[in-house]
């Protein structure tokens, strides 16, 4: 009877272990942080009238579509915090995935491009989903991975998805057009 019992506690002590490793594994792949960000969809620069129209545009019809499209091409992202800032563009942008997901936008100051990378990176384990602009995008993807890769965004390209995933101190992006 002794000798069975060693090999029991031998598998036994075996399995402990490797239900262990797969849940640090776990842990660690759950901590890691994916951050998407886009620039609003195309807007409409023929607004007649006041200048708040003016420098709040709404949508064209071709950056509805867009913003429809973001709606499927991002389904398979479990996304569970949506920032914009506070313009009729960024949120109409967000809009329509954030009604198909039943999460909140939350407004962000995009002069504070700092503050909110820190917030984000402070963050574990998180799909969040960031509007912004042709000038404040690409700088929000440098300042969370550490580099100077990403010039501002010229006025008519709309179709840039940058991914960002933050593991720990390391960081991995990717640029991808739609």
């Amino acid at each position: 009877m002794i000798r069975m019992k060693k090999p029991c506690q031998i598998l036994l002590l075996i399995f402990v272990y490797l239900a262990s490793f797969t849940l640090t594994v776990a842990a660690q792949k759950d901590s890691s942080t994916t951050i998407i960000l886009v620039r609003h969809a195309e807007k409409d620069t023929s607004v007649a009238g006041s200048t708040t129209m003016q420098a709040d545009p709404p949508l064209l019809a071709a950056g509805k579509i867009r913003a429809e499209k973001l709606v499927e091409l991002l389904k398979s992202y479990p996304i569970q915090s949506i920032f914009s800032t506070k313009y009729n563009r960024t949120r109409s942008t967000a809009i329509p995935i954030a009604a198909k997901l039943g999460v909140d936008i939350q407004i962000y100051d995009p002069s504070k491009q700092a503050d909110l990378a820190s917030l984000l990176k402070s963050w574990k384990g998180k799909t969040i989903l960031i509007v912004g602009h042709s000038n404040t995008i690409p700088g929000l993807v440098n300042l969370l991975t550490g580099s100077s890769n990403y010039p501002n965004l010229s006025d008519n390209e709309y179709d840039k998805i940058f991914l960002v995933r933050l593991d720990g101190v390391k960081s991995s992006y990717q640029q991808i057009s739609y």
